[in-house]
């Protein structure tokens, strides 16, 4: 491992390394620290602790609204413009296409392979 000074919690250290040792790259993430991984004294990624999700769960969210219903004394119902609007778009999307996204990581994976 190599690192030279910018940032105490940021560590640098090169792709074959962390190829081979990936394992220690994910020990330190917990503990707060960022992981660049360099190709040729150039990053090409950055392994850091995930952003903590916002927002609340989609079951606390119903429950919210179960409680709220039973002291209103009613379930709320939606518009039904609203609704048909909501329907449409749901009916109209597309599936993602992650062909090209599967092919670069395929190609990524060979390449580092040999």
């Amino acid at each position: 491992m190599y690192n030279y000074f910018v940032n105490k919690n940021v560590v640098h250290i090169f792709e074959a390394e962390a190829a081979s040792d990936f394992a220690s790259v994910m020990t330190r993430v917990p503990e707060g620290m960022e992981v660049i991984i360099e190709r040729d004294a150039k990053p090409v990624a950055v392994v850091r602790s995930a952003e903590p999700i916002r927002g609340r769960p989609i079951s606390e969210s119903i429950a919210l609204a179960e409680a709220h219903a039973k002291e209103m004394g009613y379930e709320p119902a939606m518009d039904p413009d609203f609704a048909a609007d909501l329907e449409e778009i749901i009916k109209s999307r597309k599936p993602r296409n992650i062909s090209k996204w599967r092919l670069i990581r395929e190609e990524h994976y060979r390449s580092i392979s040999h």
